[in-house]
């Protein structure tokens, strides 16, 4: 599909840069258009006063004139505007890939801090005292409780539009930087998340005392070791660990709906085989002799999700590629987000442009944190 230019400049006179631009980014984003069906010279052309004049400017054959000089006077906005847009949808295409799953995995968690403390308060547990008619209720003291987050980060690229992108109408280059960039900022946000779920990163930060994410013992346990997995018996005996788990401050049972499997490849198609089985039978069923039982499958309710670069990620953490991970894991992990990415550019006229041909200049940025908020909330397994 080929974007008629003109009718865009119509549209842009008659709605407005606020209402079209808003119009093109829903429409990006919901997939009836994409950023490769503009043409970057096309738009140039078509909504600047003048536009194939000022595109022939960028031609040094043409008297050496610059880009200030040339626009000098010249409303570029709507340009400058509708590029930036596509630019920015092309980064968020590329950012917002399937397959990385870290974001989808936690709960993202908007905070204007940098890194915070998180009040709460210890639960009370099984206190409950009878009351007597006409008698006073008891008074009870909470606890204090509380975590701190990590602090954030901020991580962001630029992404040129240079002379000769616009002269010789390169759009493919200019997005394909644009989509490194969206995969660049995916890639390091993502393994920032998985470096925190599987424990290579341990940032649990709880009443101002530092934990590992997984305990082998006091104050909590939350490591099924010797645990391949192999059937539904493995599932059962992480939900036997969460079982003897306790709130510290109450030493009640912590309710937790752990019904989500993390797994590398390699366990994959076993972690879906368990899950999808139709039936489970126990018994001698290799001779076939003495007493079978046959079930309906305990553990069909759990999801799978599994990730190519989790594996690259316990790799690097000197984990065995066979280590699983069970939980409820938007209430373990979040991502403290400053600001989601962002995209700014630069005016024209910068000194860029004299120095490098540089007409246009798209910055995005994103900034936050992968943090702990309660690691009860997840078991890892190892083989």
């Amino acid at each position: 599909m080929s974007i008629n230019a003109r009718e865009l400049k119509r549209r842009y006179d008659l709605d407005g840069p606020q209402k079209t631009v808003r119009h093109l980014s829903e429409a990006m984003r919901e997939g009836h258009l994409r950023p490769d069906d503009f043409s970057i010279r096309d738009l140039a052309e078509a909504l600047i006063p003048d536009g194939r004049e000022w595109v022939s400017g960028l031609d040094p054959r043409h008297g050496g004139t610059s880009v200030l000089e040339a626009s000098d006077g010249v409303d570029v906005t709507a340009f400058s505007n509708i590029a930036g847009q596509v630019v920015h949808s092309k980064i968020l295409e590329a950012f917002q890939r399937e397959e990385l799953i870290g974001s989808k995995l936690v709960e993202t968690v908007p905070t204007k801090l940098d890194g915070e403390r998180i009040p709460g308060v210890g639960r009370l547990g099984d206190q409950a005292e009878e009351v007597g008619a006409g008698m006073p209720y008891p008074h009870v003291g909470l606890s204090e409780d509380w975590i701190e987050t990590p602090s954030t980060t901020k991580r962001g690229f630029i992404v040129p539009v240079t002379k000769e992108a616009l002269f010789f109408d390169r759009t493919n280059l200019i997005l394909r930087n644009a989509a490194q960039v969206g995969e660049a900022l995916a890639l390091n946000k993502e393994k920032r998340i998985l470096d925190v779920i599987i424990g290579a990163t341990n940032n649990f930060n709880w009443r101002g005392t530092a934990h590992d994410t997984y305990q082998t013992t006091s104050p909590w346990v939350n490591i099924a070791a010797g645990n391949p997995l192999t059937d539904w018996s493995s599932l059962d005996q992480v939900e036997q660990v969460f079982a003897d788990i306790t709130d510290p401050n109450t030493g009640e049972p912590v309710l937790v709906r752990a019904d989500r499997l993390l797994v590398a490849p390699e366990l994959r198609a076993t972690a879906l085989r368990v899950v999808t089985a139709t039936e489970v039978r126990t018994g001698d069923i290799t001779t076939g002799t003495g007493t079978q039982t046959l079930t309906a499958n305990p553990v069909s309710s759990y999801q799978v999700n599994s990730s190519r670069l989790l594996k690259a990620r316990l790799a690097a953490a000197g984990m065995a590629t066979s280590t699983w991970f069970m939980g409820d894991f938007k209430r373990a992990f979040a991502y403290m987000e400053n600001w989601p990415v962002v995209v700014t550019q630069s005016p024209l006229n910068s000194e860029a442009d004299f120095n490098q041909d540089v007409v246009l200049r798209f910055k995005a940025s994103e900034r936050g944190a992968a943090a702990v908020l309660e690691p009860r909330a997840v078991v890892k397994s190892t083989a």
